[in-house]
């Protein structure tokens, strides 16, 4: 077997693992939240994400395999850099949410908002980094028709899922109130430098007006 193959199936198998691990801290959260009397939601479409997140995995281990997909280098370290950021954003939320992160949808908002780390710029981090990850994984070793399906049906199964999240969510007040208003996946930054130029802009005639 070829050391690149080798090396991207032995990758695969720790993202399985690292999945596991991240299972358990669901599993355990969720224990502590039902305690304090908060209930999962109803989500019909949970177990298609799991079958997503485990299609991914084989699907890019069999095409490589089976198709001998090329190692590209270049693409190689541009979808691993991708991938490892993907990561490390998703464990940023995972410690910023505490006992709130569960791979479940639970109705854990009445116990109190989370605004701060990533949720400062957007509402759904968690899912964007998820995407990321899941699309660029499989082109480390360029299995991009796993990339290409994969992502479609993560498309599909996020807007399933979030239709029961935000459903859940702005149900509370103070949620509505500091969080409802920040997009979804991507952060405003070139909204807010054309908001700042525009203040700019409107404040350069009255300076001029007082000699400045």
């Amino acid at each position: 077997m070829d050391l690149s193959v080798a090396g991207f199936l032995a990758l695969l198998i720790a993202v399985a693992l690292l999945r596991g691990v991240e299972l358990m801290i669901s599993r355990r959260n969720q224990h502590r939240l039902e305690a304090q009397g908060v209930s999962r939601a109803d989500e019909p479409h949970f177990r298609w994400m799991v079958l997503l997140h485990s299609a991914v995995l084989a699907g890019a281990a069999l095409e490589v395999l089976l198709l001998n997909r090329p190692f590209i280098p270049a693409l190689a370290i541009l979808m691993g850099t991708l991938f490892a950021l993907a990561n490390a954003l998703r464990w940023w939320v995972i410690r910023t949410l505490g006992t709130h992160w569960n791979v479940q949808v639970m109705d854990s908002v009445s116990l109190g908002v989370i605004t701060s780390g990533p949720f400062r710029l957007v509402r759904h981090p968690n899912y964007a980094a998820v995407f990321i990850e899941l699309a660029a994984l499989p082109l480390i070793h360029t299995a991009w028709l796993t990339a290409l399906v994969g992502s479609a049906g993560h498309a599909w199964v996020l807007s399933r899922r979030l239709a029961v999240e935000e459903a859940v969510l702005l149900r509370n007040r103070h949620y509505r109130a500091t969080v409802a208003h920040r997009p979804r996946f991507v952060p405003r930054l070139f909204a807010r430098h054309a908001t700042l130029a525009q203040r700019q802009r409107r404040d350069l005639p009255a300076e001029r007006e007082h000699g400045s």
